[in-house]
C-alpha cells in the first residue's frame, strides 16, 4: 500500500541521470535488495547514502533514469527506502519498471519554480497531485497518476496486482 502524503527531505539530481548512475553496473550482481540499496546513487553521488534517511525524496531535472533498462535503478531507490522520485521528466522505461514495481514516480515540469537546493522539506501529496517547499510554503501541481497506475501502486507492483485480480477471480469460479 502506498502513502499518498509523502514528507521528506530533498536530494536534488541534475538532467539526464541516468540508471548507471542510480546504479553503477559494477555492482549488478548483487541480488539481495539491502546489498543493492548500498550503492543507490553511487554512480553520480558517492556520498548519497550516508545522506538519506528513508522516506526521503529524490528531485531530479527532465530526462531521469535515462539509459539502459536494468530494474536494479529502481530496486535501488525503493530498498533505501526513497519516498518517490519526482522530476521533470522520465525515461519512459524507467518509468514503466518503476511502476511495475510499485515504486512511486511523480512527473512535476515546474519543479524549478520551488527553489530546492537540497536541504527542504518537501510535501508530496498524491491525491491532491501537489509538491509543497514545507520551508517556503510554496506549492506547485504535478501531473495526476492515472488511476490504472494508481491500482498498480497500491498493490506494490503489478505482479501483485495480478495475483490479487486471479484471486478475486477464482473466487467467482
Amino acid at each position: 500500500m502506498i502513502k499518498t502524503i509523502i514528507t521528506g527531505k530533498a536530494h536534488v539530481f541534475g538532467n539526464n541521470i541516468d540508471t548507471d548512475q542510480i546504479y553503477p553496473g559494477r555492482y549488478l550482481e548483487l541480488v539481495d535488495p539491502k546489498e543493492i540499496a548500498k550503492h543507490c546513487m553511487a554512480g553520480v553521488r558517492e556520498s548519497f547514502v550516508s545522506e538519506f534517511t528513508a522516506g526521503d525524496i529524490v528531485v531530479g531535472g527532465t530526462n531521469f533514469g535515462c539509459g539502459s533498462s536494468r530494474e536494479h535503478a529502481v530496486i535501488a531507490l525503493k530498498s533505501i527506502g526513497a519516498g518517490a522520485v519526482i522530476a521533470k521528466s522520465f525515461a519512459r522505461i524507467f518509468y514503466r519498471n518503476a511502476l511495475n514495481l510499485g515504486f512511486v514516480l511523480i512527473v512535476c515540469p515546474e519543479i524549478d519554480k520551488l527553489g530546492i537546493k537540497g536541504t527542504e522539506e518537501l510535501i508530496l501529496d498524491i491525491e491532491k497531485g501537489t509538491v509543497t517547499n514545507n520551508s517556503t510554503g510554496e506549492q506547485i501541481p504535478c501531473e495526476p497518476i492515472s488511476g490504472y497506475a494508481m491500482e498498480i501502486l497500491k498493490n506494490d507492483g503489478i505482479i501483485n496486482m495480478i495475483k490479487e485480480q486471479n484471486k478475486k477471480q477464482a473466487l467467482l469460479c
